[in-house]
């Protein structure tokens, strides 16, 4: 974090006051801090406070004649290696999610183009609302990161996730999204148009040479997927029945990001919407986008396209409950809660479907039982050009191998048991020739 720079956007709330404790971290970690205060955080903390802790001056306003002929808002967005929104209070998510321009601290944020973290900090009902829910989604789906709450006693009383997370917490994330930015930064290939491309001579139809010179992030040489955008969801989704349970499954997202990473190395460009998991994001050009529930995860994937394949690894929950604002209490020698349970969007038919229908559109099916006979069916009724077989009455799902059969129309070809890593190569190096 040495010499890195942030630019702390003080959102309203009383979780306001940490900033100040924030701001000392992230100095004491090496990095240098500048802060634009809203006019709701100023309700809690002081410029002048702030300024005493950062050692800059302070941002309030987007018509302060003084900052903005010293450091322009458009600047100020931009000369920042990351943004820190914390705390991000409900409004505050509401604005950035919609785009609105109507005070420095939006303007700064859509303006940037710079990684952005969002800290919440509200009351339980308020993060558990479905316009908070909402919002939160479409920003993960914009490429914002923004960390869950945590969950504890509030200053109104109440109980539940809403609380502005640990401190430590905060610095952990802000040290790795800034070791991210710098790992792409160093390690990405930019796609360039095929025109600009050296020609070996040997790609009769302008394609790009593998022996130009330009190597893919795995170092190998092969920057086949060069050009291309692919899509990659990835892990369990998460479906709220209260505040502190969820329905969910088994997957680690250990394949998804698997693929992920094997894609980036042959050159690609990749959104890779993940579900919760806890895993680190795959070097090259990667684009981490994460998410919690099924709904989540569908409005990620409609906000990644277009893309030239897209691979559907995640194992989303089929079906979600609607969620209690209140723990759901166990009664004594009472019978368990009713769940009416209301079935989840279906991604990949949904994108198979879609006007914007990826060339390549590749699922996996995770099965106990007739692995293949439920595989082929499947593919045929969802709509994709390829599925991925995996029997995980074993251990698959957590597991670091798996025994894939890749399903297509031209028949079943089943593969030995591998290490995933070696399965995601292998599947990376088939979709780049299908796509050639």
């Amino acid at each position: 974090m040495r010499g890195k720079r942030v630019l702390l956007i003080v959102g309203g709330g009383i979780a306001a006051y940490k900033s100040c404790e924030l701001i000392r971290e992230l100095r004491r970690n090496g990095c240098a801090v500048r802060c634009v205060l809203t006019a709701g955080g100023a309700q809690f903390v002081t410029p002048m406070l702030l300024a005493a802790l950062s050692e800059h001056p302070v941002h309030t306003s987007l018509w302060d004649l003084k900052d903005e002929a010293e450091m322009g808002h458009i600047q100020l967005s931009r000369e920042a290696d990351l943004l820190v929104v914390c705390p991000a209070s409900a409004d505050l998510l509401a604005r950035m999610a919609t785009g609105k321009a109507d005070d420095l601290a939006a303007t700064v944020l859509l303006a940037t183009d710079k990684p952005v973290l969002a800290v919440p900090a509200m009351n339980v009902r308020m993060w558990l609302h479905p316009a908070t829910k909402r919002n939160v989604a479409q920003l993960r789906a914009d490429g914002v990161e923004v960390l869950e709450p945590d969950e504890g006693p509030m200053a109104c009383g109440e109980f539940g996730p809403g609380r502005l997370p640990e401190m430590e917490r905060i610095v952990a994330a802000v040290r790795d999204r800034l070791g991210r930015s710098q790992f792409q930064a160093q390690n990405t290939v930019r796609a360039e148009p095929v025109e600009a491309l050296p020609s070996s001579g040997d790609g009769k139809d302008g394609s790009p040479s593998t022996s130009s010179g330009r190597t893919g992030v795995s170092g190998t040489g092969d920057n086949s997927l060069a050009g291309r955008h692919v899509l990659v969801t990835a892990g369990p989704t998460h479906e709220p029945i209260d505040p502190v349970r969820y329905i969910a499954n088994r997957s680690s997202g250990k394949q998804g990001f698997a693929i992920a990473g094997a894609l980036a190395a042959l050159g690609a460009r990749v959104t890779l919407v993940a579900g919760p998991v806890a895993l680190p994001t795959p070097p090259g050009e990667v684009r981490r986008v994460d998410v919690e529930t099924a709904r989540e995860m569908a409005a990620a994937v409609d906000a990644a396209l277009p893309a030239d394949a897209a691979v559907l690894v995640a194992a989303v929950a089929d079906w979600r409950a609607e969620a209690s604002a209140a723990k759901i209490k166990k009664r004594a020698g009472g019978p368990p809660p009713a769940l009416s349970l209301t079935e989840n969007p279906d991604i990949l038919a949904g994108l198979a479907g879609s006007p914007d229908r990826p060339r390549l559109l590749v699922g996996f099916a995770a099965e106990t039982e007739e692995v293949i006979e439920h595989a082929v069916a499947k593919r045929a009724r969802k709509g994709c050009d390829w599925i991925i077989a995996n029997d995980v009455s074993g251990n698959v799902m957590g597991g670091d191998a798996n025994r894939p059969h890749l399903v297509t129309a031209g028949g079943v070809e089943s593969w030995d048991e591998l290490p995933k890593a070696e399965v995601a190569a292998r599947l990376a190096r088939r979709i780049a020739d299908a796509l050639s």
